[in-house]
C-alpha cells in the first residue's frame, strides 16, 4: 500500500490502535479484538492486535517524537518512520523472505503496519537462553549480501542509486549512531552509563590516543561512504528468529552507508553473547560469524558475476579488493560496538544480565579489551580463525 498522509500526529493508545485497525479494514468485521503495547525498545510504540477468535494479528509500530529510552527531553524526527517503512519495502524488493509484510503506513501518523511475527523469538533472547538459531547466519549473510549489493553502484543505475539514496537521508537517526558508537564512549560524557568499578578500565580508553585515531578513521567512513542501503542497526534485538526462519525489522536507522556497517554490528551482538557464556558453549556464535561471512562473500560475487552493472566489474581484483575492505572495515565497527554496548547509554541484556557481579564485571572488562583490539588490529586479521584466536588472546587472558 502506499503512504498516507491522512491524520494529525498524536500518541496511540492500545484502544487507539484497535480504531485505526479497524479503521483500515485489516480485520474481519465484527471481530473481537484484543490489543497489547509491547514495545521495549529505546524509540517507538509498538502495538500487537489480534483476532481472538482467527488467531491472527498486526502489529502497528509508531514513532515518537522523542527517544523513548531517554524522554521529551530528546526530540526525535517523526520522519524515521517513513525511512523505516520505505526500507523495509526496498528491502523485499531484494529479500522478501527475511523482513515482515508491510501493510499499510501513514507519515502524518509516523506508522508503519506490518506482520505480526510472534510465532518467532527476539534473536538475542533466544541467544541468552542458549538457543542456537542453526539458519541464522545463512539468512543474515544472504539478506546483507542482496541488500547492499543490488542498492550499490554495483547492483544498480548509478543515477538510479543516487536518486534512491536521497529518500533515505537520515541526519537525526546517522547523528545517534556518530554520537553514541563512534564518539560518546571514547570520551568523558554524560550518556555515558557504566559501572564505577569499570572506571579506570575506562578512564584507559578515553586517554588512548592510539584508538582515537583509528576510532576517527571508522567514524570518518561512517560519515563520508555512501556504498549502499544498510539496516542502520542490525543487531541481534533487530532480528526474529526461530530454527527454519528469519525475519529482519526496525531499519529506522537506514541510510546509504558503508559495506562493512550492517555486518560489524551483527559480528559484534554475537560477540557480545559470546562473552557472556561459559567457554565451552561459544562455539556456535563463533561459527555463525564464520558462516555469515562465508554465505556473504558467496552471494555477493555471484551478484557480482552476474548482475553486476559497472563496466570495471570484470577488472581483475577489484571484487577482492571490494570484499578486503568490506572485512577490514565490519571488524573495526564490531569493536566500537562492543565497547559501546558496554559503556555507553544502551548496553545489551547479553552482558547486564549476568546475575553474578564479578562474572559481570570481568565480561564488561573482557569486552572493553576485545573492542579495543578489534579497532587496533583489524588492519591485520584475515580471516574469521584469527578473529577467534584474537578473542582468546584478549578475552580469556586474566585481568589484571
Amino acid at each position: 500500500m502506499s503512504i498516507s498522509h491522512s491524520s494529525v500526529y498524536e500518541p496511540l493508545t492500545e484502544q487507539g490502535a484497535i480504531s485505526l485497525a479497524v479503521r483500515l479494514g485489516l480485520f474481519r468485521e465484527g471481530a473481537p479484538l484484543v490489543c497489547r503495547e509491547i514495545g521495549d525498545g529505546n524509540l517507538n510504540l509498538v502495538f500487537r492486535i489480534v483476532d481472538k477468535e482467527a488467531k491472527k494479528g498486526i502489529i502497528i509500530k509508531q514513532a515518537l517524537p522523542y527517544a523513548k529510552v531517554v524522554g521529551e527531553s530528546w526530540p526525535l524526527t517523526l520522519k524515521r518512520a517513513v525511512i523505516e517503512s520505505n526500507a523495509l519495502r526496498t528491502f523485499a524488493g531484494y529479500a522478501p523472505q527475511y523482513v515482515p509484510k508491510v501493510y499499510y503506513s501513514d507519515e502524518s501518523l509516523a506508522i508503519t503496519v506490518m506482520e505480526d511475527l510472534s510465532r518467532l523469538q527476539i534473536a538475542r533472547k533466544g541467544l541468552i537462553e542458549g538457543k542456537t538459531y542453526p539458519l541464522l547466519s545463512q539468512h543474515i549473510g544472504e539478506f546483507i549480501a542482496k541488500t547492499l549489493f543490488y542498492t550499490s553502484d554495483f547492483g544498480m543505475n548509478q543515477q538510479e542509486k543516487k536518486q534512491l539514496a536521497q529518500s533515505f537521508v537520515n541526519p537525526e537517526l546517522c547523528k545517534i549512531t556518530e554520537d553514541l558508537v563512534f564518539t560518546d564512549p571514547f570520551f568523558n560524557h554524560e550518556t555515558n552509563n557504566f559501572e564505577e568499578e569499570l572506571r579506570d578500565d575506562v578512564e584507559s580508553l578515553w586517554n588512548d590516543d592510539k584508538l582515537h585515531l583509528e576510532v576517527a578513521k571508522l567514524k570518518r567512513k561512517f560519515l563520508t561512504e555512501g556504498d549502499a542501503l544498510i539496516h542502520g542497526d542490525l543487531h541481534t534485538g533487530s532480528i526474529f528468529a526461530s530454527d527454519k526462519e528469519t525475519k529482519i525489522i526496525d531499519p529506522e536507522f537506514a541510510f546509504y552507508g558503508p559495506f562493512g556497517f550492517d555486518i560489524g554490528q551483527f559480528f559484534a551482538n554475537l560477540l557480545l553473547n559470546a562473552l557472556s557464556r561459559p567457554e565451552s558453549q561459544q562455539e556456535p556464535l563463533f561459527a555463525h560469524i564464520d558462516n555469515t561471512w562465508k554465505v556473504f562473500t558467496t552471494v555477493f560475487s555471484e551478484l557480482w558475476h552476474t548482475h553486476n552493472v559497472e563496466p570495471y566489474a570484470k577488472t581483475k581484483g577489484l571484487l577482492e579488493e571490494v570484499l578486503h575492505h568490506t572485512f577490514v572495515d565490519a571488524i573495526g565497527f564490531a569493536g566500537c560496538e562492543v565497547i559501546r554496548r558496554t559503556i555507553g547509554l544502551a548496553h545489551v541484556a547479553d552482558l547486564d544480565g549476568i546475575e553474578n557481579k564479578e562474572e559481570r564485571l570481568q565480561a564488561k572488562r573482557h569486552a572493553l579489551r576485545l573492542g579495543r583490539s578489534l579497532i587496533l588490529r583489524r588492519e591485520t586479521l584475515s580471516s574469521i580463525k584469527e578473529i577467534r584466536s584474537l578473542f582468546a588472546q584478549t578475552v580469556l587472558a586474566p585481568t589484571n
